[in-house]
């Protein structure tokens, strides 16, 4: 591989003229830029991207942080980010936490260090108060969950209301025993979505029965069979529920089944999310679709217009219910 020094040699200048050609070829004289572009083309030479970004202060790499790389829910989110930062000469670096802060450290410190431009912060468990501190100092814009009191500009849905009308669906087909299956409250989405379904109720008249009210740990298959297990157990069972995520809907749906009852006549569901596994259940799944391409488009767009110094707003995108076999 030709070196810039060949180059330089080649064309008859300093490497410093070859180097102000490559980086800013305008400031060239036309007759010199003439003669070291002839030399580039007949030494097949191939610039160094990284050591030109480095000059900059530059590395066009965005760090998107995300818990599990396995959730279905994160795949066409990390789509629209990919293909909205190639579009725009940024590449990406998808950074697993597993809600781990030794991870969390290594992935800031990449920022710090000037190895990548920005971050873009999918990862609900990640600690807010080191969050916003990279917030003060580096661009960083967060996609889907998001800080109610933070400074950090988001891309989401509204939850609640989106919650709300998923469980008010089931009340206006006939349902008044409505459980929910929710995730671990310290999590924003989690609470945004209970307070949906409580609002749903209230509006409706309907009893906040809390042995309908069933919260895990995680957003895992088994965890939605368990919690439907424990629905299914009680006394009197619920004949309709809402489940905050389709990986604990699908879940529930496998244990409805294998009680032998059947889905929608004995139990209806709902899930939330619309990933592609809800429409290859049986039956398929109603669900919430959220905007997830256009979510990381968006959230991409936006931290790349703040690197570049712009102002930004967070935004807050449609969604909708998908109505399907399962209700």
């Amino acid at each position: 591989m030709a070196t810039i020094q060949e180059v330089a040699q080649k064309a008859k200048v300093s490497v410093a003229t070859v180097s102000r050609y490559l980086n800013n070829p305008d400031i060239v004289a036309q007759t010199t830029a003439l003669r070291v572009e002839k030399a580039i083309k007949d030494l097949n030479y191939e610039p160094s991207i990284l050591g030109r970004n480095l000059r900059k202060s530059e590395s066009k790499l965005l760090i998107v942080l995300m818990p599990s790389i396995s959730n279905p829910f994160y795949t066409d989110i990390i789509n629209g980010i990919e293909d909205t930062a190639i579009e725009r000469g940024y590449n990406i670096l998808l950074c697993q936490t597993d809600s781990n802060p030794k991870r969390e450290a290594i992935y800031f410190n990449l920022i710090k260090n000037q190895l990548a431009d920005g971050i873009i912060s999918m990862d609900p468990t990640v600690n807010r108060e080191n969050l916003t501190e990279i917030a003060k100092e580096y661009p960083l814009v967060q996609c889907s969950e998001y800080d109610e009191e933070g400074i950090i500009s988001y891309v989401t849905i509204n939850n609640e209301l989106a919650a709300y009308q998923a469980v008010k669906h089931l009340i206006k087909i006939g349902h008044k025993k409505i459980a929910i299956i929710n995730s671990d409250e310290k999590f924003l989405y989690a609470r945004e979505r209970k307070q949906g379904y409580e609002r749903a109720l209230n509006e409706s008249g309907l009893a906040i029965n809390s042995d309908w009210v069933y919260t895990t740990d995680n957003l895992e298959f088994d965890s939605g069979r368990q919690a439907m297990k424990n629905l299914l157990d009680k006394d009197v069972r619920p004949t309709a529920v809402f489940a905050v995520s389709d990986i604990l809907a699908i879940g529930a749906l496998k244990e409805i089944n294998a009680y032998g009852l059947n889905v929608p006549e004995d139990v209806a569901i709902i899930g939330f999310d619309k990933i592609n596994f809800s429409n290859m259940t049986y039956p398929t799944l109603t669900t919430v679709a959220q905007p997830r391409y256009q979510m990381g488009s968006m959230s991409a767009r936006m931290l790349i217009n703040k690197i570049k110094g712009k102002k930004i707003d967070s935004i807050i995108l449609d969604h909708e219910l998908v109505i399907r076999e399962s209700t």
